[in-house]
């Protein structure tokens, strides 16, 4: 086996490009590759869910995290702040089965839910009242085109995550 005359990276085991799987057509050149260079990065595999675009990734968690530590308002009080992470937003009353999934939102003036049976499922905003004070998108991979507003509404489909953020939600 050819080894490289440099030594390896600290514990590391070298990487081969082997041109073909029949050793007999096995260039007498083997080439070692540095394992970072020749394996999958987490853009190359698949997520939890592979039919939705958007990776998180691991500040997805600390983001919202984050947010909701300093999107205090000292106007009012906690008890009134209704925060929603990765929760759906319904925002349309004509037509109600639209909705967005923002990343993270706040409203101010509605309670947030003390007992778990009154835990929102979605947010409703006809029914609650309220449009959302404050919403995030978090970038990620493959949505952030949409989540830019660089992508136009295709004819009788919703507004785009970016039309119904400026235009609905006022």
């Amino acid at each position: 086996m050819y080894q490289s005359e440099a030594p390896p990276h600290k514990n590391l085991p070298i990487m081969y490009d082997l041109p073909s799987e029949d050793l007999n057509e096995l260039d007498s050149t083997i080439h070692p590759r540095p394992p970072w260079e020749t394996m999958p990065t987490m853009y190359d595999l698949p997520s939890e869910n592979p039919e939705e675009p958007g990776l998180p990734d691991e500040f997805h968690d600390f983001q919202p995290q984050l947010l909701r530590e300093t999107c205090q308002s000292p106007i009012y009080p906690r008890e009134e702040m209704f925060i929603g992470t990765d929760l759906n937003l319904y925002y349309d009353g004509r037509h109600y089965s639209w909705y967005k999934r923002p990343d993270w939102f706040l409203v101010l003036g509605v309670a947030a839910s003390e007992k778990q049976e009154d835990m929102r499922w979605s947010y409703v905003i006809w029914q609650e009242g309220l449009a959302p004070f404050l919403i995030v998108e978090l970038l990620s991979p493959g949505t952030e085109a949409e989540d830019l507003g660089q992508i136009l509404r295709s004819a009788n489909k919703p507004p785009t995550k970016w039309q119904a953020y400026e235009q609905y939600l006022r």
